[in-house]
């Protein structure tokens, strides 16, 4: 049984601000120890119940966050940016499980640090109609794949979200929301506990299925009108509003393609503090 972990930092273990998880600050280096005992758990479980490889795919950032010389020598350390298939990479290689690890809500939603894609310049995305946070996204691509998602770790309203796009997946919350920026924390040793047990109990639910591919549509609402009109330029893509655009493609990872060269554009495309 083969298990991909998906590594996001913003709802890793006492994770709270936007300083715990920009690289190169003083608090990113000390959170990056907390993300690599949160994975470090999430496989011990995951292997003293019947997992045979697990393998971690950074999808944070730069996605270079989790200390590999801390690593479980057991986990193998999917590194580095311009991955195909970003935050999932690694999806298409005949896995038989995926884990969501350190997820968070999606943009528009109460949660710590709740985003999707871009941390302040999309109110809202919505994946066939439905708002749809990177866990919901991720999992749709999952889908296609034939990839059940069998755990979810986060705060407690990712935990919640969970049920509606992976109603079978254990969960565990490491952190209770309080604001945007604050979180009632337990400290690692009790995640780790949480993590462990969670990630025994989901593979129970591991095994690959058989996937389809069909097409979807995606919209994104920006929060200023030039990051619409910018991320229109890209072929297929439409100002369905005037801060809103869309588009449709036949596959979930035709999809997410396209989303990433979206989000890239209206990155590039924000100046200075007036975004």
């Amino acid at each position: 049984m083969r298990i991909l972990i998906s590594a996001d930092m913003e709802g890793a273990t006492g994770v709270t601000c936007t300083a715990d998880v920009v690289p190169g600050t003083e608090q990113w280096q000390r959170f990056r120890r907390l993300l690599t005992g949160d994975v470090n758990a999430c496989a011990t479980g995951l292997l003293s119940a019947g997992a045979t490889d697990v393998l971690v795919n950074e999808a944070h950032s730069a996605q270079r966050n989790i200390l590999i010389e801390d690593l479980d020598p057991r986990a193998r350390l999917l590194t580095g940016r311009h991955k195909p298939l970003s935050m999932m990479q690694g999806i298409d290689t005949r896995v038989d499980g995926v884990v969501f690890l350190g997820y968070h809500t999606g943009a528009g939603a109460d949660g710590v640090l709740a985003h999707t894609y871009l941390e302040n310049a999309i109110t809202e995305v919505r994946l066939d109609g439905v708002p749809a946070s990177e866990g919901r996204l991720n999992a749709a691509l999952a889908a296609e794949h034939g990839v059940p998602v069998i755990m979810v770790t986060g705060d407690d309203l990712t935990c919640a979200e969970a049920a509606g796009y992976a109603p079978r997946a254990a969960t565990a919350a490491v952190k209770e929301c309080v604001s945007r920026y604050a979180a009632i924390c337990a400290p690692p040793q009790t995640t780790a506990d949480l993590i462990r047990t969670a990630a025994a109990r989901a593979m129970a639910t591991a095994g690959r299925g058989h996937g389809d591919a069909a097409a979807h549509v995606i919209e994104v609402d920006f929060d200023a009108t030039h990051l619409a009109h910018a991320a229109a330029v890209v072929p297929t893509v439409d100002l369905s509003a005037t801060r809103t655009v869309r588009f449709t493609a036949e596959s979930m990872t035709e999809a997410m393609k396209a989303f990433k060269v979206v989000t890239a554009i209206a990155a590039a495309a924000m100046d200075g503090i007036y975004g």
